[in-house]
Parts: C-alpha cells; sequence; structure tokens
C-alpha cells in the first residue's frame, strides 16, 4: 500500500482512489490523465528539436557556402549593423545573439558562422564601428586640411564627437552602451584603448602646428581637456540638456583661450 504522501494526482495533487486490482492510479481522471500525456509529448518534441539543432549541419545556401571576398564582409557589416541599432535603443544587454539575428533579418546559425560566440559578436561589432568612424570622420576632414586651415581642422575633429546627424547620434549612444562592460572586459576595452591616446595626440599636434598658440598653453594638456570635454557634452546634447549651437560656442570660446 502507498503512503499518503504518494496518493495524490501527478497533475492536480488530489487524492487518488484506492486501486481495485493491478498496478495504483497515478490520476485522479482522464482529463488529469490527459493533461499528462500532452505534457510528455511535448517535452520529447523540445528534447528532439534542442538534438537536431546541435547536431545539424550548418545552413546549406548561407553558411556551408559563404559569400567570398566582399560579400561575406557585407554580411558581416549587415551583422554588426544590428547589433549597434539594438545597443543604441536597447542597451547592450538586449543583444542576444537571437535578437541580432532576428535584427539583421538572418538565422541563428549564420550568426554564429560568422562570429562565433556572442563575446566575440559583441567585440568584433565595436571594432567594425571604430574603423567606420575613422574612416567617416578621415573623409569628412580631407578637404579641410588640403586647403591648409589647420584650426579648421582642429575644429573639425572635435566636432565629430557630436551627435550632428543620425550615424554619429547612433554611434555615440553604442560607444556609451559599451563602455561600463569594457571597465571589467578586457577584449572590450582593448578596442577603446587602441592606439593609446590616438585623437589626444592628433588634437595636440594641432594645436602646435596651428601657430598663433598663446604664451605658456600646453599642447597636450589643452588636449586632454578638449577630448574629455567635447565628449562629455556630446552626451549632454543627446540628453537633450545642451544644444548643439551651444556646444560648439563652447568649443569656439575654447579655441579663442587657446589661440591669439
Amino acid at each position: 500500500m502507498r503512503d499518503e504522501k504518494t496518493a495524490e494526482c501527478r497533475i492536480c495533487g488530489a487524492g487518488l482512489p484506492e486501486a481495485v486490482r493491478g498496478r495504483p492510479p497515478a490520476y485522479c481522471s482522464r482529463s488529469c490523465q490527459a493533461k499528462a500525456y500532452r505534457r510528455r509529448k511535448k517535452a520529447a518534441r523540445t528534447a528532439a528539436e534542442d538534438r537536431r539543432e546541435r547536431s545539424a549541419p550548418v545552413e546549406a545556401v548561407e553558411v556551408t557556402r559563404p559569400p567570398a571576398g566582399g560579400a561575406r564582409e557585407r554580411r558581416r557589416r549587415e551583422v554588426a549593423e544590428a547589433v549597434w541599432r539594438i545597443a543604441a535603443a536597447r542597451g547592450l544587454e538586449s543583444a542576444s545573439m537571437r535578437e541580432v539575428a532576428a535584427e539583421a533579418g538572418v538565422s541563428l546559425r549564420v550568426v554564429q558562422y560568422y562570429f562565433g560566440s556572442k563575446h566575440r559578436l559583441l567585440v568584433e561589432s565595436l571594432r567594425m564601428l571604430h574603423e567606420e568612424n575613422d574612416r567617416r570622420a578621415r573623409a569628412r576632414m580631407a578637404d579641410l586640411h588640403d586647403a591648409g586651415d589647420l584650426r579648421a581642422v582642429l575644429r573639425a575633429v572635435l566636432v565629430e564627437f557630436l551627435p550632428l546627424d543620425a550615424q554619429r547620434a547612433l554611434a555615440l549612444r553604442v560607444f556609451t552602451a559599451y563602455f561600463v562592460r569594457s571597465l571589467t572586459d578586457p577584449a572590450m576595452a582593448e578596442v577603446f584603448l587602441h592606439g593609446e591616446q590616438v585623437v589626444e595626440s592628433l588634437v595636440a599636434t594641432l594645436i602646435r602646428e596651428a601657430g598663433g598658440v598663446r604664451p605658456g598653453v600646453d599642447p597636450a594638456r589643452e588636449a586632454d581637456l578638449l577630448v574629455s570635454g567635447v565628449s562629455g557634452l556630446g552626451l549632454d546634447v543627446l540628453h537633450g540638456r545642451r544644444t548643439m549651437a551651444e556646444v560648439r560656442h563652447t568649443i569656439d570660446y575654447h579655441l579663442d583661450r587657446i589661440f591669439a
């Protein structure tokens, strides 16, 4: 005879009738027995799907024969852009591989093939955004540099930190989302700190070469202050605390202080 602890329906916990003959009943009614059957069937189906997902070959069309050369890089870029959009809108913690795949309009297998792991996906996406920003900034400043107006080039370098358009606003949001994670993630920190203080060195060089610097001005110290200050002002613009015009006036004020 079963003890009282086991004489309960496995589904609803109701008491069970005594067995008349054969094996004791496990369910109090046919309804509970049917529910138990459906649960077992669902669990078996889920387990089978998990096994298929783990053992299935990478998708034949998109991954077994991946695009070569430029097409491959475009696909990686599309996935990275999905990371940027998610990080900018909902934060880096929302950028799971499934969410990224859905945002990019590709399968999870494609994301796994190109990046391997979530951590590598996040790090590579950050690196690609840095490269994109650098390319855009160099293109925008090329004409000014050719004209020989180094003070204008210096101002352009500083303005690049501001959310002047949708692309730069998105980049600033993404970098902000990554920043906290980079404090405890060496791989992400390496992307942020690549070529240690490159921007500060560029700003200091432009101050020296522009000419007309006031006596007593230290270009390296001024560069540190300008870069960190404008970075913070860019966040204020995103928050609506300051307008773009106000920040431009602040930049010009400090440049006038540096140059005679």
